[in-house]
């Protein structure tokens, strides 16, 4: 291994515009958690929340992005199963970055050259800073035991190349994956697969190709969540000249910025940014002080877990967050009862059952012998029988429901119901309501039979009124005998005197001729007076009568449409509270 000169100075220009940019970023960023809640207790109640998300939200939600959530959970448990004493730390980035110069700076061996020729090319490398106790971490990442290392194992006690004892690495599990760019698909796949297990990401950029679009694109751009796990290191600076370093930096914060990848400057929290020379030494102090910082913390774990939770609630934000407070109103409740009651025709029945009652009081309490002038003797038995149930008010046959208002309910509530949800829950309780429609007319005419089943008898009085009017006409009966007799008597007194048969005619005519005055005149006042009297309780039994049916109506509606539709949105309420908990809200 050629030595490289521990102290390698660049010109005081560069160096002041380099460490000016990075200085801040090494001291805030991943020591610091922006959230200040992903601590072990806060991240597993997020955890258990989205486990109980995810089993409320299986049969309403679509199966691909709840898998990859389950996905996430499963690698959560898994990663928390293992050593939290121990932070990997993997080194990605473009071919030709200096990633592999990078690994050996760090550990201070050139293992390219102690087991694996080329390691970085085909398979990633590690090495871990410990004496044991990271083989599960590494069986978890699939790495190949012919490209494990142990720093102690191979060089206990001795410094590492840039200086400074490496005490401060304990617990560090350091990877050399291979080129994110690699021209050979299995070499990619072996990135992005190991790049989901991590706890730390070192971004090795070079000044030829740190504005690569794959780069920012594909993985600074989706992963900017994570800036809190991730290091950015200019590598090659020892390449720049005057005030190109600066100005790459620039524009290197400028991309990132861009990426909404925060960058920690000035003691905020953020990524990382460090400008380095794995050639010259330059910038590797800070580039291991970074690392260090991060591992001694022992936090980097559940930070990157918390930030893989964060994606995915953001990803799955739109299934679970609607615009305002969905729910039933009052109003819309009261609204679907009313159209019920129309299709069911609940004020047409009232209306009817209103009139019938006038007309049997009319029929019932009216004058017998203006019902026998217009309609006639019926002496069968059987139109006696008719004629004594014409006074019953007998309910008239149950209406029945109209198919297309019930649909037009149904979709109104339905859709008042889902107003404000997402797409998946507003489908879902359009579907509960859909269902409850499904033989909701049928169900209706059963209601609406059974409330008006039995019949209601008219009121006792109208018995008296009816005996009266017959009384009167028994007086109309004799008066008119009265004064037939009368008349035969003065027929028969023919002979007598005028004055005398004047007396006789007064004296015989005058009552029979009062009492046909009352019983001609007594019949109509008294119907009158009944009719007038039953006018109130037909007003009260015609809305009884709209008020069973509207019972009726809204019963049948309520057990078939409004308590599914309300068991859906019950069910969103309980997922949209997982959710907040999962989120972080």
């Amino acid at each position: 291994m050629t030595p490289v000169p521990s102290t390698v100075r660049l010109p005081e220009d560069i160096r002041g515009g380099i460490r000016g940019g990075v200085r801040g970023g090494v001291r805030g960023g991943v020591r610091a958690d922006a959230r200040g809640n992903v601590g072990g207790d806060r991240l597993q109640e997020r955890v258990d929340a989205f486990g109980e998300l995810l089993g409320l939200s299986r049969m309403r939600v679509d199966a691909a992005p709840l898998a990859e959530a389950g996905a996430l959970l499963d690698r959560v448990a898994e990663r928390r199963r293992l050593s939290r004493d121990h932070t990997v730390v993997a080194l990605a980035g473009a071919t030709g970055s200096g990633k592999s110069s990078l690994f050996n700076a760090l550990t201070g061996i050139e293992i390219s050259e102690t087991g694996v020729r080329r390691p970085t090319t085909a398979s990633p490398v590690a090495c871990a800073w410990d004496r044991g106790g990271a083989t599960a971490l590494l069986d978890r990442l699939g790495i190949p035991p012919q490209a494990r290392f142990g720093r102690r194992a191979l060089l206990d006690g001795v410094h590492t190349r840039f200086g400074g004892p490496d005490a401060g690495l304990e617990g560090l599990v350091l990877l050399d994956l291979p080129d994110h760019d690699s021209a050979v698909p299995e070499h990619r796949q072996q990135v992005d697969r190991l790049l989901e297990l991590v706890d730390v990401v070192v971004w090795v950029l070079d000044p030829e190709k740190y504005g690569d679009a794959v780069l920012h694109q594909r993985y600074l751009r989706p992963l900017a969540g994570h800036a809190d796990v991730t290091i950015i290191v200019m590598n090659q600076i020892d390449r720049l000249r005057g005030e190109a370093a600066e100005q790459v930096l620039d524009d290197l914060r400028r991309l990132l910025d861009e990426d909404g990848l925060a960058v920690g400057e000035y003691g905020e929290a953020g990524a990382v940014v460090v400008a380095a020379s794995a050639a010259t030494g330059e910038g590797m102090e800070e580039v291991r002080s970074a690392i260090a910082q991060v591992v001694a913390e022992r936090g980097a774990a559940d930070r990157r877990l918390s930030a893989d939770v964060d994606l995915a609630a953001a990803r799955l934000r739109p299934a679970f967050v609607g615009r305002g407070r969905a729910g039933l109103t009052d109003e819309a409740r009261e609204e679907f009862s009313d159209r019920l009651a129309e299709a069911v025709g609940a004020t047409a029945a009232g209306q009817t059952a209103e009139r019938d009652w006038v007309d049997a009081a009319r029929r019932a309490c009216g004058v017998p012998w203006v019902r026998l002038l217009v309609r006639g003797y019926r002496t069968s038995r059987a139109a006696g029988r008719a004629r004594e149930e014409q006074w019953r008010i007998a309910p008239a046959p149950a209406p029945a429901a109209v198919r297309p208002a019930v649909a037009e309910a149904v979709r109104c509530v339905a859709d008042a119901a889902a107003d404000g949800l997402p797409a998946p829950w507003a489908q879902a309780v359009r579907e509960a309501a859909r269902r409850g429609e499904r033989g909701l007319p049928e169900a209706l005419d059963e209601a609406a039979e059974r409330a008006e089943e039995g019949e209601t008898q008219w009121p006792r009085w109208w018995a008296a009124a009816r005996g009266v009017q017959w009384v009167l006409v028994a007086l109309v009966v004799l008066a008119v005998a009265g004064v037939v007799g009368g008349l035969g008597l003065l027929l028969t007194g023919a002979g007598a005197g005028p004055g005398v048969r004047a007396g006789v005619a007064v004296g015989v005519l005058w009552m029979p001729a009062a009492l046909l005055a009352v019983g001609l005149c007594g019949g109509p006042v008294l119907a009158w007076v009944c009719s007038a009297g039953s006018r109130g309780a037909a007003r009260r039994y015609g809305q009884d009568v709209e008020r069973r049916l509207r019972d009726a109506a809204a019963e049948c509606g309520r057990a078939r449409v409004l308590e599914p539709v309300a068991a859906e949105l019950l069910r969103y309420r309980e997922v949209r509270e997982q959710y907040g908990v999962a989120s972080g809200g």
